[in-house]
């Protein structure tokens, strides 16, 4: 018997062997994959938790958006694995679809959307969209490999759209300052719009180039859960890559890395010196994420949430109406309201000192200080939760790009059983994870899996 599940933040040995039945196949390796994985669940950062009278609350992502190739290939795994009457569908029409907010000036503020009202003058912004779309088609084409998303947002649409906008975008999508990021790593589809077609609006409208896939899914796993892994080392005895754990070693054909990027270069061997060294150069962020219910409906619009800009509270990265989205998660008698709201990212340290040393205490306080202040709830929450998720999200700096292709071309080169794939190298997202899981089991299979 086997059981299918995916990559997005497991750790895959491919393995040779061969007997029915898991017993067997853990001592046989037969023609099979396992899955390690070092705590005693999968799934990541990727958590949900359950309360005894049937209340949701998500710890970390709460939703894939379906759109693009990698959208259509979550949603391919998701009707393979049997699933898709568990998906809670968001419309388009969904109130929490159209409705998304800033908070800027003190106040909250719609995001625009929809054609009436990119040509007019939306608060926060000074001039309509419009006038920074039609601007833009004029704007010459970079000539850098790379660029900051700030920059590359200021030059083609404008230093406002930058500071608000775009600066909010990447608090709530990578917790990060769009000042440090890649547009090339972090929105390749803008990055490859301005390269292709020398605009931002004229590639989104007429493309600039898709993937392809199957829609058959990518691999059957088996899996077995380990407690610790000491170091990955090259045995000729024993097979071409060696996996040392707490109990045993595992002996394995090829092994493919979900792990962070830091977290790898701990257990690669000292031949592999560049690689590690470039895996540790890939830093990340952490966020701290605090779940509030409070009795009764008490927010003042309905959406899927707000975003900050850095200018008005670098602490304070957004926060998501859950109950509006997904009032299915609800307690199942009486109205509440769930709140998520996340805090730190790249300003975490400055904000908060230390992850080791600030108390839950502390980010529950400022949690529910921002919730009066932005939505202007008085009462006191019924039930809270907070969690800290250090080092939870990579961060692609300028360069990421060449980093990432350097590091595949020494594996490569040194003939190295190994690919890399997850949240450290080609995307954060779910979907991107899930993808590069896919992505490189076709790889080491020609796509006939």
């Amino acid at each position: 018997m086997t059981r299918r599940t995916h990559l997005s933040s497991f750790l895959c040995i491919t393995v040779e062997g061969g007997h029915d039945g898991v017993e067997c196949f853990l001592l046989q390796w037969s023609n099979g994959v396992i899955v390690l994985e070092s705590s005693d669940r999968f799934g990541g950062w990727l958590r949900t938790l359950r309360r005894l009278d049937g209340t949701l609350f998500e710890l970390g992502p709460r939703g894939v958006r379906p759109a693009g190739a990698v959208g259509r290939n979550t949603l391919n795994m998701v009707e393979d694995l049997g699933l898709s009457a568990e998906v809670l569908p968001v419309s388009y029409s969904h109130v929490s679809s159209k409705n998304r907010y800033l908070y800027v000036n003190g106040k909250l503020h719609r995001m625009p959307s929809g054609i009436s009202e990119i040509l007019r003058t939306v608060p926060p912004f000074s001039r309509p969209l419009l006038f920074s779309l039609a601007s833009e088609i004029l704007v010459k084409r970079g000539k850098e490999d790379d660029e900051s998303i700030y920059s590359f947002v200021s030059r083609r649409l404008g230093k406002e759209l930058a500071d608000i906008a775009v600066d909010s975008l990447c608090r709530g999508v990578f917790a990060g300052d769009c000042r440090n990021l890649s547009v090339r790593s972090c929105f390749p589809p803008l990055f490859n719009a301005e390269q292709k077609r020398g605009s931002l609006t004229l590639g989104l409208l007429l493309g600039s180039g898709t993937h392809t896939f199957s829609s058959s899914l990518f691999v059957v796993l088996e899996h077995n859960l380990l407690k610790e892994i000491k170091r990955i080392d090259e045995n000729k005895k024993q097979g071409p890559v060696l996996w040392e754990k707490l109990d045993g070693v595992i002996s394995a054909d090829h092994i493919i890395s979900a792990l962070p990027a830091k977290a790898l270069s701990c257990v690669l061997p000292p031949t592999c010196q560049s690689l590690i060294q470039q895996l540790q150069d890939i830093s990340s962020v952490t966020v701290a994420v605090v779940n509030l219910e409070y009795e009764g409906s008490v927010l003042p619009v309905k959406g899927f949430g707000h975003l900050v800009p850095s200018s008005e509270d670098k602490g304070l990265l957004g926060v998501v109406y859950d109950s509006v989205p997904f009032p299915e998660h609800n307690r199942p008698s009486g109205q509440t309201t769930r709140l998520t709201v996340m805090m730190g990212g790249a300003w975490f340290q400055e904000e908060f000192g230390a992850p080791e040393t600030v108390t839950t205490e502390h980010l529950l306080a400022r949690a529910t200080e921002s919730v009066s202040c932005h939505l202007g709830v008085t009462s006191a929450p019924g039930w809270t939760h907070v969690a800290l998720h250090k080092d939870c999200i990579p961060q692609y700096r300028l360069g990421h790009f060449r980093t990432v292709e350097s590091m595949r071309s020494f594996i490569k080169k040194k003939n190295l059983s190994l690919s890399l794939i997850g949240s450290s190298f080609d995307g954060v997202s779910v979907n991107d994870v899930i993808f590069s899981g896919r992505t490189a089991v076709e790889d080491l299979f020609g796509g006939g899996v």
